[in-house]
């Protein structure tokens, strides 16, 4: 639970300097957040889960 939070706030960030550097406009923000919340309701969260905990081990290991 606690790396979910982790990367939620790190992707929140990523979006927040994207929009202030201009490099994402508003409406394309919105699209990005509300495709991780429908993507997070169907199958495939488990397998997107899966591999973020993977790829987290892999540089814990390092």
């Amino acid at each position: 639970m606690g790396v979910t939070v982790s990367l939620v706030f790190l992707y929140g960030l990523i979006l927040l300097f994207l929009l202030r550097s201009k490099s994402l406009g508003y409406g394309s923000a919105f699209v990005a957040t509300m495709f991780g919340f429908h993507l997070a309701a169907t199958g495939a969260a488990g397998p997107v889960t899966s591999l973020t905990a993977a790829v987290v081990n892999a540089f814990a290991n390092i």
